[in-house]
């Protein structure tokens, strides 16, 4: 299980965990126009997604931080610091939650053409490590927040979710006025300084997550799979200047005792990952781009992966082995969030009665009618508990009588990116379309339906 207390979600959730409690402050950001008190009754379901995603967008768009735009880490104070710090795999969740958001009409297009403008001038003037971003940014300096002792440098994977966004970004902005003309060059300038193979350190079989220049690569994290930085291999292969080769994921991601599995768990087939799938997040980040619909490779059809993934996570919550309050059918759920006693990354193997809506939630292109059944059930029946003016709360836990008062982006920007690519395939159908995706993908011998047409945009 080291992958899984090392990843992304659990090291943040174990730096934030205690005493993360306080007070929100507004950003200068105008508000949309809904009144979150009010909770409308008896939506129908395309009105509740609808709801549920433009309500989650506010957390993007109303809470960035009000100098760069970029998002907030959480909603609450935590690790002693504030509202200065952004986190930049969350606000790559966030530029493609306000893509949504221009294409269904919540904000005016222009508005959001120019506020991502204004986030991509403040990352060319950010702190960067060979190109390569930090994990925490300060939102109103640029300035390098450590994560760690020795995380103060480079992240290669907080990175690649940031880029995801961006690339998706500049697919979707193609207008000729200046303002998207500007943006679609700022980001292709930063995307191509980005060193991906700096990451390698000269070797052809490795990939590592940290670098950085007071520690050098004393974090000593290589991306061994399978988890959620599938993406971070697809970005760094489709650089056009720094690119990967195919045999860093041959030999560094797919060489890993917790790779391939073949077992099934409920009666359900898991192809690769930990015994049970470990936390959802694994089906969602990677994929919130990258399109998974008949995507395959020699070690898997990703389809398949993320579908049983969800399955055998939902059959877990309905069996219960723990004995949970709350949990069933329509209550399911496990993944990083917070909890009652701090952080956890929970998984059928690491479970302790935490459910996360995001779980569920993002997982509606895998599971749609389990996930309604869900979605009805957190809106409907404990909505007053759990429904805010930023969608839902990142967690609850019935059985400790406990429900969470606190948002994070990386867990809020899935549910609105996830819930657009089950009902329009919108941010599937961008980030296939780069031609520098395509080149990545075909470097690492995927296949896949949207393969089969280069996009000459």
């Amino acid at each position: 299980m080291k992958s899984i207390l090392l990843s992304l979600s659990l090291i943040c959730g174990l730096l934030i965990s205690q005493n993360s409690i306080g007070q929100k402050k507004k950003s200068a950001v105008a508000p949309l126009t809904f009144n979150p008190v009010n909770r409308p009754k008896n939506l129908s379901d395309t009105a509740l997604l609808e709801l549920v995603q433009k309500q989650t967008f506010r957390y993007f768009w109303e809470f960035g931080h009000p100098v760069s735009g970029m998002a907030r880490e959480r909603s609450n104070v935590a690790f002693d610091y504030g509202d200065e710090v952004v986190t930049t795999g969350g606000t790559g969740f966030g530029i493609m939650a306000m893509i949504v958001a221009a294409e269904r009409g919540w904000v005016p297009r222009d508005s959001v053409s120019k506020r991502l403008l204004k986030m991509v001038k403040f990352l060319s003037k950010a702190d960067h490590y060979h190109g390569i971003f930090p994990h925490w940014l300060n939102g109103g300096t640029g300035k390098i927040i450590p994560f760690g002792r020795k995380d103060d440098g480079g992240d290669l994977v907080e990175s690649s979710f940031l880029f995801q966004g961006l690339i998706c970004a500049k697919q979707y902005f193609k207008g000729e006025n200046d303002t998207e003309r500007d943006l679609r060059n700022r980001i292709t300038w930063i995307w191509e300084e980005a060193e991906w193979d700096w990451y390698t350190r000269g070797n052809p079989d490795q990939l590592f997550w940290h670098w950085s220049p007071n520690n050098g690569w004393a974090m000593n994290f290589e991306l061994r799979g399978y988890n959620e930085t599938l993406i971070t291999y697809i970005m760094a292969a489709s650089s056009p200047r720094y690119p990967i080769t195919a045999q860093v994921y041959n030999k560094c991601w797919a060489q890993s005792d917790h790779f391939k599995n073949g077992k099934e768990f409920y009666g359900v087939k898991l192809p690769l990952g930990f015994d049970f799938g470990g936390p959802l997040f694994f089906a969602h980040y990677s994929f919130l781009g990258l399109d998974p619909r008949k995507l395959k490779d020699q070690y898997a059809d990703y389809w398949e992966q993320n579908v049983n993934h969800t399955m055998i996570n939902y059959k877990h919550c309905v069996a219960n082995p723990g004995k949970f309050k709350g949990y069933g059918e329509n209550s399911w759920g496990l993944t990083a969030s917070d909890t009652f006693d701090g952080y956890n990354a929970f998984s059928p193997t690491n479970d302790f009665g935490t459910i996360t809506p995001t779980a569920a939630l993002s997982s509606f292109p895998y599971a749609p009618q389990q996930s309604m059944k869900a979605l009805r059930h957190f809106y409907d029946d404990l909505g007053d508990k759990i429904w805010s003016e930023y969608g839902f709360t990142d967690a609850f836990n019935e059985s400790q009588n406990w429900y969470a008062k606190s948002h994070l982006a990386i867990d809020q920007g899935p549910i609105i990116v996830m819930i657009e690519n089950y009902r329009t395939g919108l941010l599937w159908k961008l980030f296939m379309s780069s031609p520098d995706v395509q080149n990545g993908l075909k470097k690492l011998n995927f296949e896949s339906p949207a393969l089969k047409t280069i996009s000459k945009n």
